[in-house]
């Protein structure tokens, strides 16, 4: 699995003209599933995630997960983050899962991370065509894969 993560004062989705998530001061995660992922990517991803240490603590030092910040996620499936740009300039998104696998990692990575934060999260429509909006805190953007645990 592979996860864009990003600091937000706010962040939303909308599907043809109708807002499907949105959260204010938290995480916006955008995640992409490839075939190899597994329950055990999911458990790990979902831990990094709530607790990742980049909000300010009183001294103005990262050192506070969302989850200590009572801040939300805003989780959103990307298949591509998933795209090989080794040849041409045309995308490859063949590593991409298709739907009969990303669908239920995607939904088990909402139940998952939703049990680790303590209280519901925000999603977009897995497959739709969505509109994301944000405004990066900071900014702090920070890109996780499971495949490549640094």
């Amino acid at each position: 699995m592979r996860a864009v993560i990003q600091r937000v004062t706010e962040a939303s989705v909308t599907v043809n003209g109708e807002v499907s998530g949105g959260i204010q001061q938290g995480l916006l995660v955008l995640v992409g599933i490839e075939d190899a992922d597994t329950a055990e990517d999911v458990a790990w991803l979902s831990g990094k995630i709530v607790n990742l240490r980049i909000f300010n603590d009183d001294s103005g030092v990262m050192n506070v997960s969302v989850k200590e910040a009572g801040g939300d996620i805003l989780l959103v499936s990307q298949f591509t983050l998933h795209a090989s740009t080794k040849k041409g300039n045309r995308p490859s998104y063949i590593k991409a899962s298709k739907p009969d696998i990303a669908i239920p990692l995607y939904q088990q990575m909402i139940q998952q991370v939703e049990s680790d934060l303590g209280k519901k999260v925000q999603t977009g429509i897995f497959g739709a065509d969505m509109k994301v909006q944000l405004l990066n805190d900071g900014p702090v953007t920070i890109i996780i894969d499971t495949k490549n645990k640094e």
